[in-house]
Order: C-alpha cells, then structure tokens, then sequence
C-alpha cells in the first residue's frame, strides 16, 4: 500500500468520524433541552404543590417533583398533618403520585403509655349507639398504631383513626378496621341485641358507662360481643340473650371477664 493511499484512507476515516458527531449534535441538543424542560416543569409543579402547603404546621416541609412524582421530606408535629400535606400535594396539576417521607417529630410516648391513652379516647369515640356498635382494638409498637375490629359505618371508622392520628406521640397509623357491610336485616339485629342485652336486669349496669363495655357488632346476621364485663355469669347471660333474637345465625363472645386472663371466644 503506498503512502498516498494511506494518507486518502486516514482523511476518509477522519471525515467519517466528523461526519458522525456532527450528526449527533441535534440528538444531544435536543435531549438536553428536553430535560431542562423537565427540570423547570417539575420545579413549577413543586412550586404550586408547596403553595398549596399553608399553615405553620408544614413549615419545615420540602417538596421535589421528578417525572410527576412528588417527594416530601422534612418533619411535622402531628402525624396527621403527614397525611394531610400527602393528600394535598397529591391533588396538585402534574403530580401523579406522592412520595411521602415526611418524619414525625413531637414527643416521643413509650408505648405502653401511648396504648393507655388512646384505649380511653376510642372507647368514648362517638359516644350514643353508634358507640355500642362499634369494637374496635389497638396495638403500638415503636409508636405504630394498628387500628383493628370493625365499625358499623364509615364515618365512626374515620373518626376513630383521625382520633389516634391527631395524637402527640403517634408516629404512624395502620388501619385495618373493617367496615360491616350495609344492610337493613344488620341493623334490626343490632337495635334487637341492645334492646335485650342492655334490658336485661343483670346487665343494664353496663349502660351507664358511656364507654358501653358490651359492644356487639353484626355482619350478614352473625353477631360477635366484645368489651369486659364483671363475672363470668354476666359473660354467659350476654351470650344467651344475644343467641335469643330472631334472624341471627351464630353468636361468637369475645367478652372478656375483668382481672382474668384474655379466652377464646365462645359460641363458636
């Protein structure tokens, strides 16, 4: 190969190579450009979503949008002022999906305490009938508290889990309360077993706690009593005068006799 040749094969290679990032020029530009479009397109949506957060309580709340997604970071006092800045956030124009990673701050309660004091506040939560209808239990652990049992509504469930999440030194609130299902033959039975649990003379006593220690809860005519009462024998008359009312199908007592340890159910 001579020399020439090789200089002409050497200038072609060089060309080529030109050639090729010259072509990839608008392809880098225009990636570029597109992803400071994005940026500025997430910076407006933090912008509006951050707006949206007024009030003092969120003052120390940060909010970065990426692709849509909006992170939160930062702390709050309350754990329901967490949730209160996700479903705020979450409703802000291009946003489609939160990230919440807002820490609770405030008091941290040792479990054990944080449990004593919220047993009081959901036992008088909606005090009146609904109250009597409603067994709902409670757990904490690291200052987690898991929400079970069940509600005869909705709006008793949400009150029950604002009532823990608008508590210092709740850092989480995990729900697992069950909603019963709607029906008009439910509810006859639920008015039934109060009328002839709370009318029978050995148990009428437990009436006059507004806390109800007698809850009775209903799903498709299956009855379950939950609460504490003062002796096995009250624990036994309960069960009888619930299995009494006509239209229900089974009666399962959860009752819990006072100062003894925790038992199966019985009725099953």
């Amino acid at each position: 190969m001579t020399k020439k040749t090789m200089r002409s094969m050497r200038t072609g290679m060089i060309a080529a190579a030109l050639a090729g990032a010259l072509l990839c020029l608008p392809q880098i530009s225009l990636g570029a450009a597109m992803g400071g479009a994005q940026a500025a397109q997430g910076s407006l949506t933090a912008q509006h979503a951050e707006a949206r957060l007024k009030g003092k309580q969120f003052k120390d709340v940060k909010v970065t949008v990426n692709n849509g997604v909006a992170t939160l970071t930062g702390s709050v006092s309350l754990y329901a002022y967490k949730e209160q800045a996700g479903h705020k956030v979450k409703t802000t124009q291009g946003v489609t999906a939160v990230d919440n990673e807002i820490a609770v701050a405030g008091p941290t309660v040792p479990d054990a305490k944080l449990e004593a004091k919220l047993a009081p506040k959901l036992a008088y939560n909606r005090v009146g009938y609904g109250n009597v209808f409603d067994a709902i239990g409670l757990q904490v652990n690291d200052g987690v508290v898991t929400l079970s049992g069940s509600t005869h509504d909705y709006p008793n469930r949400d009150a029950a889990v604002a009532e823990v999440a608008t508590t210092p030194g709740v850092k989480g609130v995990i729900d697992h309360i069950q909603v019963d299902p709607v029906s008009p033959m439910d509810w006859r039975i639920r008015m039934a077993e109060a009328r002839v649990i709370y009318g029978t003379p050995e148990l009428n006593r437990y009436a006059l706690n507004p806390a109800m220690p007698i809850r009775i809860a209903v799903q498709n005519g299956h009855v379950e009593l939950f609460g504490t009462v003062d002796s096995k024998m009250d624990k036994q008359i309960a069960y009888m005068r619930a299995s009494e009312v006509p239209g229900v199908f089974s009666v399962k007592n959860f009752l819990q006799v006072e100062g003894q340890p925790s038992t199966s159910p019985s009725g099953e």
